[in-house]
């Protein structure tokens, strides 16, 4: 695809294989506002990682599991969510993880006034700061609900946007490090989805880091299933365990009769803290 599906369309996220789950403090010094608090450990996973717009029924997980993925994304909340979501309950979380998958929790929150394409939920200069403090809050309440504990990475969706608009990127950046220091707040980990050319690099550029997330999950369709070999920003940029990259989209796979269409992560960074 030319462009990335919006929001409102299917979208599919990643899920992390193959690699050990590890618990770890890494990332933290990343995040200005969590020093005062005592954080639980975080929960890091390496490996391969794959998103859908819906989160599959159990069956379907067990399916799955065992083959190329061991961790899953899945769209906790969000006024621009795309997909209904019938599966994905506390008890699915918990079903899935006993099964041994890492999730990944995502919200879509508000999306830039400048941003092509239509969304329940738009920012504005105006509202920027207030919006990113309640819509972290709502993701805080419904990653808790399903079973997602403190200490949990929340990744926030941001679609691609033009960054050259000086007062949306602004707004974009305050809706940010409002929704972030929310996050940190409740104790909860700031995760960040966005695309090299655009919402990535806004984060990634930007030159005051106060409040930013400390775990950057980049889109790059260039199908490298790698987090350093086409890392497009500063080298000491999102170190020890806080990137993920989004390599493939649109995958039509089949595994133990159970058909998805998924996009590729390569995943090293926080999961959710389940269990």
């Amino acid at each position: 695809m030319s462009s990335h599906r919006q929001s409102k369309k299917r979208r599919y996220i990643a899920w992390g294989v193959a690699g050990a789950a590890v618990v770890a403090g890494a990332g933290i010094a990343a995040q200005a506002s969590m020093a005062a608090t005592t954080w639980p450990a975080q929960k890091t996973y390496t490996g391969r990682a794959f998103d859908t717009c819906t989160a599959p029924s159990s069956a379907a997980m067990k399916a799955w599991h065992g083959g190329l993925y061991g961790a899953a994304a899945v769209y906790v909340g969000g006024k621009n969510r795309g997909c209904a979501q019938p599966n994905l309950t506390a008890s699915w979380v918990k079903s899935v993880s006993a099964m041994g998958w890492k999730l990944i929790p995502l919200y879509v929150g508000a999306q830039p006034s400048c941003q092509s394409g239509s969304n329940p939920e738009k920012m504005t200069t105006a509202n920027a700061a207030s919006l990113g403090t309640t819509d972290a809050t709502d993701a805080v309440a419904k990653a808790a609900a399903l079973g997602m504990k403190a200490g949990s990475p929340i990744y926030l969706d941001m679609e691609a946007y033009d960054t050259t608009n000086t007062a949306c990127n602004n707004a974009v950046l305050t809706y940010v490090r409002a929704f972030d220091k929310q996050l940190h707040a409740k104790t909860y980990r700031a995760g960040f989805y966005g695309f090299t050319s655009s919402s990535a690099k806004a984060i990634a550029n930007a030159k005051d880091k106060t409040d930013l997330p400390g775990n950057l999950w980049y889109a790059l369709w260039d199908k490298n299933n790698t987090t350093t070999a086409d890392w497009p920003f500063g080298a000491t940029q999102f170190t020890a365990h806080s990137r993920a990259h989004q390599y493939m989209v649109n995958s039509k796979e089949t595994r133990g009769g159970y058909t998805i269409t998924v996009d590729r992560d390569a995943w090293d960074a926080p999961v959710a803290i389940t269990g």
